[in-house]
């Protein structure tokens, strides 16, 4: 789950990290109110997304009355796809340096990373192309956390001019942020460093692990669902996992990873997912609603089945989707594999109820699938 400013910075505050005095506003006149006793102040959208300055989401308001105007033009805005039905309005804050600072879960270590740059203030990939070395890594052992001494290490030459060891301080209470919120990324960009001397996080973009939303029911009521499409939204409340996609190649597979797997032996091949869905588990019982799903989406060209039976049996999981291929009666081509525990008995379900052999091995599904899609675009 996604985190707008707003609802970021109060966790941040709550670590010991300070961030600037304001408020939310959904009306013009409330961003007056707010910023009338700030003076200064910045207007900022509040959407899921990044590059809001860019699009004109961030105004900077020298009284109150410019505030109002200032929120005037940005209540209503749509920035990549979302509109604007709230603004922040916070006290504006002199500064003399951005940093970049960070926690994320870190697929190459497995884990949590602290990352640091000196260049911040900039979209990290432009940061990246400016100066491929400025970006610093810590990755920690999650049962452990960080150590002070390794966090200083990190920074060791970076130019920090005087604030090192305040900005090791902040890393650490970063680092606590991230592990108390289940965070999948904690960000803060820019990190001031103020005319005063004092850093102060300018900006904050937390993503908590949907899977901890449980036990943090509170946090969770402050922050924005993903926008679900029409066939999305048909999969939430069916209870399926089901993501759409850009692609034409259409995959049901049993388990997250297989799923996973699947999609990216598709793309090896060529060719590109249209959805990710997991049919797996009693997953099973909501065949016809599963291929529902794949089946509607109009720029599906061809299916590709995947089962790899191991507590779960592909024998029941082929059942499932052969009384909702009987029910449905698609005409899509489609390339099944199956392996694994009662792989035996779903080979002979297929060849005897709709003639079908399954294709080797997953590669080779998958590689049918894609030329097949292939075959059916230029076709047209």
């Amino acid at each position: 789950m996604n985190f707008e400013e707003h609802a970021g910075k109060p966790l941040l505050k709550a670590a010991g990290i300070p961030v600037p005095s304001g408020g939310v506003a959904t009306t013009a006149d409330e961003a007056a109110k707010i910023a009338g006793p700030l003076g200064k102040v910045a207007v900022k959208a509040q959407v899921p997304t990044g590059k809001r300055g860019k699009a004109g989401g961030i105004k900077i308001a020298d009284d109150a009355a410019a505030a109002k105007a200032a929120a005037e033009a940005i209540l209503g805005m749509t920035i990549g796809e979302h509109v604007v039905e709230k603004v922040l309005v916070e006290q504006a804050t002199a500064f003399t340096r951005e940093f970049y600072a960070a926690v994320i879960n870190d697929p190459e270590t497995k884990g949590p990373k602290i990352l640091f740059s000196t260049l911040g203030g900039m979209d990290v990939e432009e940061a990246a192309e400016q100066d491929p070395n400025a970006m610093r890594g810590l990755a920690v052992d999650i049962r452990k956390g960080p150590a002070l001494a390794d966090v200083k290490a990190m920074l060791a030459g970076a130019d920090l001019g005087g604030v090192e060891d305040a900005v090791a301080d902040l890393l650490m209470k970063l680092y606590d942020a991230y592990a108390a919120n289940d965070a999948e990324l904690m960000e803060i960009n820019p990190l001031a460093v103020t005319d005063a001397g004092g850093l102060i996080a300018l900006d904050c973009k937390f993503t908590m692990d949907d899977s901890a939303i449980p036990r943090h029911e509170e946090t969770a009521k402050s922050g924005t669902p993903d926008k679900l499409t029409g066939l999305e939204a048909k999969g939430k409340e069916l209870d399926l996992k089901y993501i759409e996609l850009e692609g034409d190649v259409g995959v049901i597979a049993n388990g997250a990873g297989l799923t996973m797997t699947t999609m990216d032996v598709v793309r090896h091949h060529g060719g590109t997912p249209a959805n990710f869905l997991e049919i797996g588990g009693e997953s099973y019982t909501k065949g016809t609603e599963a291929l529902s799903l794949v089946l509607d989406n109009p720029k599906v060209k061809s299916l590709v089945i995947n089962f790899c039976g191991a507590f779960a049996r592909t024998d029941v999981m082929t059942d499932g989707i052969l009384k909702a291929w009987e029910e449905l009666k698609p005409t899509l081509p489609t390339f099944w594999s199956v392996h694994g525990t009662g792989d035996v008995e779903a080979v002979a379900m297929l060849k005897e109820r709709i003639g079908v052999d399954p294709l080797p091995d997953m590669s080779a599904a998958c590689k049918a699938a894609v030329e097949a899609a292939k075959n059916a675009g230029d076709a047209k």
